[in-house]
């Protein structure tokens, strides 16, 4: 199959962005030394290179290693934090310890930020770092992320999306920024291809991480296997819908070998949340 042959861009920083990138850079001038939940995705990388204007500025990188996080993530942030010349702290990810995670509740993505997030907050008070920062941008109160709620209750501090930075304007700063990350597809754990109810288990992770691997070394842009059973339901952009079609014999056969019975494309492409449609808007007012 031939990798899809499109040109991903993003438009010169506006003067609002460049305006918001300056509050961004005042909202983090106090800090001297902090901790930095760290994916190595568009977002904590662009805040990771705000924050290394300032060299005197200590960072303490730490990037969560789990099966909910996809393998290839692992070496990228390795190298970007060699790249920033950070100290880069890998921990365990232990979520699918909780039985609050594994039962895969609308509000599974409270108690999995809770435990991250209280494991940075030891590590802050450790090293006597003024404040655990993350890279949630102005976009994400938009979406259901009942994790956001985890990281208010513990103080965690989102500098992007307090200075009101989007991810179009992330992008369009990273691209300005010469950062190897501005045209990443969006990273998000892989317990969201997962419906809501059905139990979260390493194999149904590994399965996803394994498939999803596969469609990206071969078409760009952002890439979902939502996971229901033994069906995979793939979510991809709209100009990597012929590139599917044209080899749907060599995927299909991929996937079932995964262990799939039942390969579909999803005619309404990638879109983030889309486990959230089913919701009801009172489970999402109250997660």
């Amino acid at each position: 199959m031939d990798e899809q042959e499109t040109e991903r861009s993003a438009p010169a920083p506006s003067t609002e962005a460049a305006g918001k990138l300056e509050r961004l850079e005042g909202i983090l001038a106090p800090f001297r030394k902090v901790v930095l939940a760290f994916s190595g995705g568009v977002d904590s990388t662009f805040l990771l290179a705000v924050l290394r204007k300032d060299p005197a500025r200590e960072v303490v990188a730490v990037t969560a290693l789990s099966p909910t996080h996809p393998l290839r993530e692992k070496e990228e942030a390795r190298e970007l934090a060699r790249s920033f010349s950070v100290e880069h702290r890998e921990i365990e990810g232990d979520e699918l310890l909780l039985e609050a995670f594994r039962s895969n509740a609308p509000d599974r993505c409270y108690h999995c930020k809770k435990h991250l997030f209280f494991k940075m907050e030891e590590i802050r008070r450790q090293e006597g770092c003024q404040a655990v920062l993350d890279g949630s941008n102005a976009d994400d109160p938009a979406d259901f992320r009942p994790g956001l709620r985890a990281l208010e209750e513990l103080g965690i501090r989102s500098p992007l999306q307090e200075a009101g930075l989007t991810k179009a304007e992330i992008r369009s700063l990273s691209r300005e920024m010469d950062l190897p990350t501005w045209d990443r597809p969006s990273l998000a754990c892989l317990a969201s291809r997962i419906p809501y109810g059905m139990e979260i288990t390493e194999e149904a992770l590994r399965r996803i991480d394994c498939c999803e691997a596969f469609l990206l070394e071969r078409v760009r842009g952002s890439v979902r296997v939502r996971y229901h059973g033994n069906v995979a339901r793939i979510e991809v952009e709209d100009a990597a819908v012929p590139v599917l079609l044209a080899h749907r014999e060599t995927v299909a056969g991929f996937f079932k070998r995964q262990g799939f019975a039942y390969v579909t494309l999803d005619l309404e492409g990638y879109r983030t949340g889309s486990m959230n449609e089913v919701l009801r808007p009172s489970e999402e007012a109250d997660p």
